[in-house]
Parts: C-alpha cells; sequence; structure tokens
C-alpha cells in the first residue's frame, strides 16, 4: 500500500459522511452521557433523542474520548500504510479532546501532530478538508498543518442561541456572560473568538436576530471565494430558509453546507440553534 499523510479529527467536526469517505478522513467521536448511559455522538444517539432530552430537562453531559481510543486510531491508520498523520480537533478552550489526541500521539508508531484548530462544528471540518486536499496532493505532515491553520484564520463562526442557559450549564459561558442575554428576554448572538464562545451582539426578538445573523455572515463573506456552512439544532425551516437568502446574497459563494449538529454540541446550545460559518478559500 502507497505511503500517505492521514487526516484524523473528531466528531464535532460535522463533515458528510460521504465528503469523509471520498477525502479518507477518520473522526474520533466524543461521547454524550444521557442519564446514566455514555453513547458515542454519531453512531448511538441521534439529535432528536438529544432535543427531546433537552426539553424534558434531563441530565445532559459530554466526555472527550480517552487516550486510548486515539492511540488505537493512530495505530489502525499506520497499520494502513500511512507514514504521518495530522489530527485536527475542536478548540482546547472547550474540550479536553486535544490534549487526549496530545498523550496517544506520543506512542504513536508514526509522526503524529496534533493541532488545535480553536475551530468547532464545520469551522473545524473546513480545517479538516484543507489539510486532507494538501495530502492528497502529496503534502507533507507539515503542509498539511500548515494548509489547516491557514483555513482556521481564514474562517469565522456566528451563532443564534434561544437561550444561553444550555451554554451556562454546560460551563461553555461564564455566569456574567449568560447575563448578556437574560435581561429583557432578549435574544443573544455569540461569536467564536480565540477558541471561545464570546457575546456578539443582542437583538429583542428571534426574527431580528436571525435577520442579523445572516446580515454579518454576508457583510463577512464579502464578494471574495467563501465556503459557507449552516449549522441548527431542531429548526431545519429557519436553516433552509437562512441558506436559500445567503445563497443569494454571497457573490463569491462556492461551498454551501446545511446540517444538523450533531449531539455534543447540542448538548450546550440547546434546540433552536442556528449557525453559520464562512471560511475563504
Amino acid at each position: 500500500m502507497s505511503r500517505h499523510v492521514a487526516i484524523v479529527t473528531d466528531s464535532t467536526a460535522y463533515l458528510p459522511a460521504r465528503t469523509m469517505e471520498r477525502h479518507g478522513i477518520t473522526a474520533v467521536p466524543l461521547t454524550v452521557v444521557l442519564g446514566d448511559r455514555a453513547l458515542e455522538e454519531g453512531t448511538e444517539i441521534s439529535t432528536r433523542s438529544l432535543a427531546q432530552a433537552l426539553q424534558k430537562r434531563r441530565p445532559v453531559t459530554t466526555s472527550r474520548p480517552g487516550p486510548e481510543v486515539f492511540a488505537e486510531t493512530y495505530r489502525r491508520i499506520a497499520e494502513s500504510g500511512a507514514d504521518g498523520i495530522v489530527s485536527l480537533h475542536l478548540s482546547a478552550e472547550l474540550s479536553g479532546t486535544h490534549d487526549a489526541a496530545v498523550v496517544a500521539a506520543r506512542e504513536a508508531a508514526v509522526p503524529v501532530r496534533v493541532v488545535d484548530t480553536g475551530m468547532i462544528a464545520m469551522a473545524l471540518g473546513f480545517c479538516a478538508l484543507a489539510a486532507a486536499e494538501t495530502a492528497e496532493a502529496g503534502g507533507t505532515v507539515d503542509e498539511a498543518v500548515t494548509a489547516a491553520e491557514k483555513r482556521a484564520a481564514d474562517t469565522s463562526a456566528y451563532f443564534y442561541v434561544d437561550t444561553l442557559d444550555y451554554l451556562r450549564r454546560g460551563g461553555r459561558i461564564g455566569a456574567a456572560q449568560a447575563l448578556f442575554g437574560s435581561a429583557l428576554a432578549v435574544k443573544p448572538l455569540l461569536r467564536l473568538e480565540g477558541g471561545r464562545i464570546e457575546p456578539l451582539e443582542k437583538v429583542r426578538t428571534a426574527s431580528r436576530a436571525i435577520a442579523r445573523l445572516e446580515e454579518i455572515a454576508a457583510d463577512r463573506a464579502g464578494s471574495a471565494p467563501v465556503d459557507i456552512a449552516v449549522h441548527h439544532l431542531a429548526a431545519p425551516d429557519r436553516a433552509s430558509a437562512l441558506a436559500d437568502r445567503l445563497r443569494d446574497r454571497v457573490p463569491g459563494l462556492s461551498d454551501l453546507h446545511v446540517s444538523e449538529v450533531g449531539a455534543v454540541i447540542g448538548a450546550h446550545t440547546g434546540p433552536g440553534l442556528l449557525g453559520v460559518v464562512v471560511s475563504s478559500r
């Protein structure tokens, strides 16, 4: 088997299965703990089950993969013929996934570069795609890492949530920040900044917040070539309509992805989430 650089990410990249298969990308699953059951994201818990649990206020937490899971993944990839691995993961500010990968990489049979992309969802997915395309073109481990880091620097992510309660409960946003969205029932807009989820703006109603989310994303895209992903949780009609409007507003649009987030991110945002990722090519 020919030698190559392999790309690993985690299940929060939310790349379409066909895309991962086409580019040979491996995703290590995070875990959702629902009551007393630990379930792997992507295979053992659906977003519908998650949304129902959240609406019933059942306890839901998330957990990173253990180093042993990464070690087994790296072993299998090395045995398949890879001579190097680039392992790209969601922000270390939000999860211990990156740290677990670092521990496993020390004992891997081939060189493994573990990268904290500072991203989540398709913001991470676009980084993994950039690395995979570089590897497919014959790039080295260092070149694939550089491509992913450049893509991360050129990617922005914005979010609308109905409430900040889920982010506060999960420790992904501080109590002071949570007050940002509580006064007078305003609707919060958030952004990914420095690997953290930070408040962006307060808007009075959901419809105005979504309109403002669209405007921010379109302004960020400008007229240069960009890829866009629209994410949602239990809000497919809203997401589809937003994607259609962005398709009309963004002249440099290359690829447009519309998808529901998985259970890990959904557990921290709650139903009603809308997110837009804008990634310059």
